[in-house]
């Protein structure tokens, strides 16, 4: 009889937060990039110039946003794929074919897009305005004070609509990040395992949640380029469709700006958040003795 450990339903969700502690400021980076009309400063530049003019702290502006985020819309997807997961898992005979991961982080996406709508959502949009927001006039930055500040503001200012904003294009990324991440991690690291170079170790989750990081990055970036142009819009765009006319007139380069800043960010986000997760199991996780 061998003792195995099950993830907690909330684990996703703590290991997605620390991995944002880890990987905010590349991720404000990333927004900056997005949100240029014109190619003015890459990635290094972008970052000398924001603290030289604000300081080594304004890289983490907007980080409660980014948490709020994790800990509805990220926990969301992690408890339900793998609540999904282990239950077709241990009704199955080995381990579950690629396809039927696939099937199940598009599926179990869909679920997490509409929670997402719902509670992630307005916390990425605060999270995308306040990262930008040092880049606007001072009369027309929004100066939240931290997350709930935004999301009441927003409600009273611009009403509740406005709160989600992007939300289909949210979604939309949401199902391809969790078919990229959750789906071709389980993959990687079945394959890995299968070596038999590898046990279920430290290196084993670095190596698997790299490749999956990769997939993730790839699938998502154009969508995530509109998402971010929508949230931090003032008006101008009428709807998804308009921002995507409008984007593409700068060139089918336009949907991969900030392709490279945007791998940087979410490839060593998916490898720690990972990490944490498979630490959280091991140490932490529900027994099963099978």
């Amino acid at each position: 009889m061998t003792e195995k450990r099950m993830s907690r339903w909330y684990f996703g969700g703590l290991a997605s937060c620390g991995a944002a502690c880890c990987t905010h400021p590349l991720d404000l980076l990333k927004v900056h990039l997005q949100t240029q009309q014109e190619v003015k400063k890459r990635m290094v530049g972008m970052a000398i110039h924001v603290v030289k003019n604000d300081g080594v702290l304004a890289l983490y502006n907007g980080l409660s946003a980014s948490l709020c985020r994790q800990m509805s819309y990220s926990l969301t997807r992690f408890a339900i794929y793998e609540t999904v997961r282990d239950m077709l898992g241990s009704s199955s005979q080995g381990p579950m074919p690629f396809y039927q991961k696939v099937l199940l982080g598009a599926s179990v996406s869909l679920a997490a897009g509409f929670t997402g709508g719902f509670v992630g959502t307005p916390a990425d949009l605060v999270n995308v305005r306040m990262q930008n927001d040092m880049k606007l006039p001072p009369e027309q930055r929004r100066n939240y004070k931290h997350a709930i500040d935004g999301l009441f503001r927003v409600a009273r200012e611009e009403g509740v609509r406005r709160l989600f904003s992007g939300a289909s294009m949210a979604s939309s990324r949401g199902a391809l990040v969790t078919v990229g991440q959750l789906a071709c991690y389980d993959q990687a690291k079945q394959l890995v395992l299968g070596t038999g170079i590898m046990g279920d170790n430290i290196m084993t989750h670095f190596v698997s949640s790299f490749i999956a990081g990769g997939c993730a990055t790839f699938l998502c970036q154009p969508l995530d380029v509109l998402k971010t142009r929508l949230m931090n819009s003032k008006g101008e765009y009428a709807g998804v469709t308009h921002c995507l006319r409008e984007t593409a007139r700068l060139g089918p380069l336009a949907f991969y700006k900030g392709l490279v800043p945007a791998g940087i960010r979410l490839i060593p986000h998916t490898v720690l958040t990972f990490i944490f997760l498979e630490q959280l199991r091991q140490n932490f996780g529900v027994r099963i003795l099978s």
